[in-house]
């Protein structure tokens, strides 16, 4: 069974994002091994200059690049990256389980995203839009797109 793993900078705070990323964990249980990893963010001053905001980003990059298994197939949220439909999320999925590989990691960086070297790491720079999202809130957008995968690979009517 594949082994999916979101990890994220932060904790989750509000309890209907917890709640929400506990029930697509449970539906995904029927299609792989699921897990949230938080890493602790970095207090960012106000108005941070560059060399603060390259600090927090090195820092968190630090936590994250720690809790990345070995092997595993990343793939990094962030706003550069590239946009794809669920169906191509699905077949990254598929092939990804079919190709060998038994782990897929996704990372979401904290409020002032991914350090270069994070970025550097990942197979796969991934945008869901040209919108800003909360980071918070993308943690249960990804869930849910990454249950959404698994049940069109598995020709469920969920996507319909």
């Amino acid at each position: 069974m594949i082994s999916v793993t979101v990890i994220a900078v932060g904790k989750l705070k509000e309890d209907f994002y917890k709640a929400a990323v506990l029930e697509y964990a449970k539906r995904l249980s029927a299609y792989c091994r699921f897990e949230v990893i938080e890493v602790k963010d970095e207090k960012t001053p106000d108005n941070p200059t560059d060399a603060e905001k390259n600090l927090v980003l090195s820092r968190e990059g630090e936590r994250i690049r720690a809790k990345i298994q070995k092997g595993a197939k990343v793939i990094a949220l962030c706003v550069e990256g590239k946009q794809m439909s669920s169906e191509d999320l699905a077949d990254l999925i598929s092939e990804t389980a079919t190709g060998g590989t038994s782990h897929i990691v996704f990372i979401i960086g904290g409020s002032m995203g991914l350090s270069d070297e994070i970025k550097a790491l990942a197979s796969l720079k991934l945008s869901f839009s040209k919108m800003t999202f909360p980071h918070m809130l993308m943690r249960v957008i990804l869930a849910e797109q990454i249950y959404r995968g698994f049940t069109i690979v598995d020709g469920k009517t969920y996507h319909k």
